[in-house]
């Protein structure tokens, strides 16, 4: 259970106590400069989060730290280059009930059904009545559209915190709704179908119930496999239901946009982009994914007296953010 005196993060004040229960977030080890091994993670509620250090660690504890994905925690709040940072005195793991998730993991601010039925009023907009028929297939799976409601888009990087996957899914559509009417030799339809299917494998991929991990599905298959082997099987579903049936080439060209949007071998594509769609896709993808990474990474809305200009170095980005916004410092003109 929660301990009664769970402090939310996003009221932590520097140089208080911290002794409360919080989700825990790619724990590992590292070395200082002087060859010291430290422990170091990332702490989560449902307000917030914060960096952790526990400089005197013995690295065969780790396994035993980070069983269950949730973690006691006692230290105190320190600034550290106006961020939070709570330095670790003692951690261990712990058992979590359900009703508890609620308040120790994050979750999207944005209304959940508002979302989802704004995706599905766009998909009922593709001009195909095949592939109207296929969306149908997945819309009305009501299993898998729970869990897409409530997923979260990953574990750590962009979109990792319930409602993520739709919010991330929505944002998309509604960024390729707007774009289309600019290219209009790309088809909406691919575009749109592809977008909303690209993610939806990490339904399985990803665990959320206990924090956010991997699935054993996740782990073995992957999200972009699992999705293109999906959409074998929901293409035929809606073609036997429907009577409207796609072109195997559709399906194909489909499959290629899931197994391809991550856009680089390196980066855990199957294939490359090899279709304008394709190409369209995951460049989409890429942009809104790691614009929220930048936008989360900056936090301007919680800029502190004597912050540092500069967040450390964001992995998923290869670089710093510089976060202040110079125009919102400017004092207005008399």
């Amino acid at each position: 259970m929660t301990p009664a005196k769970h402090v939310n993060i996003r009221d932590f004040q520097i140089g208080a106590f911290v002794d409360g229960v919080y989700s825990l977030v790619n724990p590992q080890t590292a070395v200082t400069r002087a060859g010291k091994t430290y422990f170091k993670a990332i702490v989560r509620d449902a307000s917030g989060e914060a960096t952790v250090r526990k400089w005197t660690f013995d690295e065969a504890h780790l396994g035993e730290v980070s069983a269950t994905g949730y973690a006691h925690i006692l230290g105190r709040v320190e600034n550290y280059g106006g961020q939070l940072q709570i330095i670790v005195d003692e951690i261990r793991a712990v058992e979590v009930a359900t009703e508890d998730l609620v308040a120790l993991l994050p979750a999207t601010s944005k209304s959940i059904d508002e979302m989802f039925a704004a995706v599905t009023t766009i998909l009922q907009s593709l001009s195909s009545p095949a592939m109207r028929a296929l969306a149908d297939s997945y819309v009305g799976d009501p299993a898998m559209m729970a869990a897409f409601r409530h997923a979260p888009a990953a574990t750590s990087v962009h979109h990792a915190w319930i409602g993520g996957l739709l919010e991330h899914t929505h944002q998309l559509l509604q960024l390729a709704d707007r774009m289309l009417p600019l290219y209009p030799q790309l088809n909406r339809d691919l575009v749109l179908m592809g977008l909303f299917l690209h993610d939806l494998g990490k339904t399985v991929e990803l665990e959320w119930e206990k924090g956010f991990n991997y699935s054993v599905d996740g782990q073995l298959v992957g999200h972009l496999v699992r999705g293109a082997i999906w959409l074998q099987v929901k293409a035929a579903m809606a073609a036997k239901t429907s009577g409207h049936r796609l072109t195997p080439e559709t399906v194909l060209v489909l499959q290629h946009i899931v197994l391809s949007h991550h856009g680089t071998l390196e980066h855990g594509s199957a294939k490359i982009p090899s279709t304008p769609e394709a190409i369209f896709v995951a460049m989409l993808d890429n942009l809104e994914a790691k614009t929220t990474v930048a936008i989360i990474a900056a936090a301007r809305d919680r800029l502190r007296p004597g912050h540092a200009d500069f967040t450390e170095r964001v992995w998923s980005l290869d670089t710093r953010i510089y976060r202040p916004d110079p125009l919102a410092l400017v004092a207005p003109v008399e």
